[in-house]
């Protein structure tokens, strides 16, 4: 049984958001004794040069103001280390994923803490943890040559360790809306908890 989950909801729609209704249901189908909820709705800063060289100074080396600048990053690794499954919710926006989510990636792919460099190259630190991805989108079909944001997104994953990832796919609405949220809603139910 999971015991923790992150929720995490990349999609700008705070209401009507097919991502966020998905997500939800997996949540509640999983259960969880603790969840950990993070909104990407409410902007995450990007990467800047001075957070970059806090990035790359050596943590006992780190004055006031550099970990200040890594103090949201240091809280956004803690709740994907505490974490047994991640449910993301994420729309495919232009094609690709949302912007908000590209700023969380950023924050969360940190050598020596979510992937570590190697002789055989980088090795993901968040090993035995699981994702679920519930992606929906207007007109591109999930797995498609123009969907940039599923494999991104499972690559990302597999870069930090987390290689368990189910997809619950609410693709193409634009031409069935409801046909396609039923067949989601019916894989929701069907994931193993």
């Amino acid at each position: 049984m999971t015991k923790t989950i992150l929720h995490i909801d990349a999609s700008a729609r705070r209401t009507g958001s097919a991502t966020r209704d998905l997500s939800g249901q997996i949540v509640g189908h999983l259960g969880a004794e603790r969840i950990i909820r993070r909104d990407l709705a409410s902007p995450l800063p990007l990467l800047t040069e001075d957070w970059i060289n806090a990035n790359f100074t050596p943590a006992d080396q780190r004055d006031e103001v550099q970990r200040d600048l890594l103090a949201l990053s240091d809280e956004l690794v803690t709740e994907l280390q505490k974490a047994d499954t991640v449910v993301i919710g994420l729309p495919i926006y232009n094609f690709s994923v949302p912007a908000a989510f590209k700023a969380w990636i950023d924050l969360v792919a940190r050598v020596g803490l979510t992937f570590a460099y190697s002789e055989t190259g980088p090795k993901g630190l968040l090993e035995g943890k699981r994702a679920v991805l519930a992606i929906a989108s207007g007109g591109t079909e999930v797995g498609s040559e123009i969907d940039f944001a599923t494999n991104y997104a499972k690559h990302v994953l597999g870069f930090i360790g987390i290689h368990n990832v189910d997809v619950i796919a609410a693709d193409k609405m634009a031409l069935d809306a409801e046909t396609t949220l039923a067949n989601a809603q019916k894989a929701v139910t069907e994931l193993a908890a």
